[in-house]
């Protein structure tokens, strides 16, 4: 009996969380990526297990795809999403060879993220109603995202016994469940202790251990977060398209800009690969210059 689409994409999802170590938002992503396919074979050609796709079908599949999907970084995400899953396949013993392997991205370009500057984050800062019960959280939110350089996702899962307050660090529980230890500022490790207070009234549901909680003293969603920063931005009158992630561009480039060296900031930001870490010196590369860190604005 063919390998059927449902049992493959449960397969593949199993390989990624057991042997690469994904998270569930990076293993959801990829698992998206095939069922894209899967329903473009569902609707236009019948019958087609994953195991008989060919190079021609998977061109078919880029035509369709594309019609809908404009853009170039969508299609490059998706295309590398099944590019992974043929490599699962092929390593399985499931296919004889990849027909992906040929499979061409798109030409993206270079995109730099936007960064705020200090003063754009002080006024989010100073927007923040701090008699509302979660004005105090959503200040020790920013500036520990700021501060540290943090994933949204790693800051939504901190927990209390993460801050070393003796020695200033935070561990970092990053992608694939890889741990790293993080500076944390006194300006940060002070706005969560004021916003302790504040939590200490909730009732905890789940975990007692989670920092960053919801009025229900559950764990805040991504959304959640997302939310809160556009709130911020739009009051403070910031018409850039930020997001969480971009306190994170701006906490990296502004070490690379006061001085910090590379390997340090690929260090905090944890980047497998300093190539990722090295966009950050397209932003100004007469910024580079081999220094101890000790340049950020809220050090």
């Amino acid at each position: 009996m063919s390998l059927s689409w449902k049992q493959a994409i449960k397969d593949f999802e199993v390989y990624l969380r057991l042997e690469k170590s994904l998270s569930e938002n990076s293993i959801e992503a990829y698992a998206d990526d095939v069922l894209k396919l899967e329903r473009f074979f569902a609707e236009k050609v019948i019958g087609r297990s994953p195991v008989s796709v060919t190079y021609h079908d998977l061109k078919d599949f880029l035509v369709w795809f594309s019609a809908d999907n404009q853009n170039a970084r969508t299609q490059s995400r998706t295309i590398s999403g099944i590019r992974s899953f043929f490599r699962f396949l092929l390593m399985e013993g499931e296919i004889n060879e990849n027909p992906a392997s040929l499979i061409e991205s798109p030409r993206i370009g270079l995109k730099l993220p936007e960064v705020l500057s200090i003063i754009e984050i002080d006024s989010m800062i100073n927007v923040i109603d701090l008699s509302k019960p979660e004005g105090h959280r959503n200040k020790a939110i920013i500036e520990t995202l700021y501060g540290c350089g943090l994933r949204v996702s790693e800051l939504v899962n901190l927990r209390l016994t993460d801050i070393h307050y003796g020695e200033g660090f935070v561990t970092v529980t990053g992608k694939g469940n890889k741990q790293r230890l993080v500076p944390i500022s006194g300006k940060a490790m002070k706005e969560i202790d004021i916003y302790k207070t504040d939590r200490n009234k909730l009732k905890v549901i789940h975990d007692q251990n989670i920092i960053f909680l919801n009025r229900r003293g559950r764990i805040l969603t991504r959304a959640m977060i997302f939310t809160i920063i556009k709130d911020l931005a739009a009051k403070a009158g910031i018409r850039k398209k930020i997001s969480p992630h971009t306190f994170r561009h701006s906490f990296a480039t502004h070490l690379i800009e006061g001085g910090a060296d590379l390997r340090a900031v690929q260090e905090m930001l944890g980047h497998e690969s300093i190539l990722t870490t090295e966009i950050y010196t397209h932003i100004d590369r007469s910024f580079l210059r081999d220094t101890l860190i000790m340049f950020h604005p809220r050090a």
